[in-house]
């Protein structure tokens, strides 16, 4: 079985999909963030904080090259910037796995991070306009690198369940 890879712009689901998605495959779940959170013993937004950017995403390069050299197969959710560093996003064309971009409009991830700023240091002071063109400006930065992925799957007004049924199939 292939290693599976989810990655997208922040709040398009690929923690709460790839949960879903592990039980309904038995193929288990790891998210990345959580992964350096663990090996660094500090949180992604200490990480931030202390380091700096630059720091972390060599951090997560490292990470994200060890995951996908060990032989299990595995879902990885992907942090939202990392296909965008390190040319992270060539090695989602590898043979020995299959990458899902999980693609959400601007509104559907205004919608879903407004909710949770505090969450996330990179959005945490913005107010909605600004929160808004922040998620503009970085999905079409980032879109480039986000559609490497080797699938597509929209997640706009889709349930969790529709979504893990259409990452199911692209599986069979």
């Amino acid at each position: 079985m292939k290693k599976i890879i989810l990655l997208g712009y922040m709040g398009c689901g690929k923690s709460t999909i790839a949960h879903k998605l592990s039980e309904k495959t038995t193929i288990p779940f790891l998210d990345l963030d959580q992964y350096i959170e663990e090996k660094a013993n500090l949180t992604i937004k200490e990480l931030f904080e202390k380091h700096g950017e630059i720091y972390f995403r060599k951090l997560e390069h490292e990470a994200f090259v060890t995951l996908l050299e060990q032989k299990e197969a595995v879902i990885l959710g992907l942090g939202g910037g990392t296909p965008c560093y390190a040319n992270n996003h060539e090695l989602l064309q590898r043979p020995d796995l299959v990458s899902v971009y999980l693609k959400a409009s601007v509104a559907t991830l205004f919608e879903r991070l407004s909710k949770n700023k505090s969450k996330r240091p990179l959005i945490a002071n913005l107010n909605d306009v600004e929160l808004n063109e922040f998620i503009a400006k970085h999905l079409f930065d980032r879109s480039y690198y986000y559609n490497q992925a080797q699938y597509k799957v929209t997640v706009d007004d889709k349930t969790v369940a529709e979504t893990v049924e259409s990452i199911v199939a692209l599986l069979a």
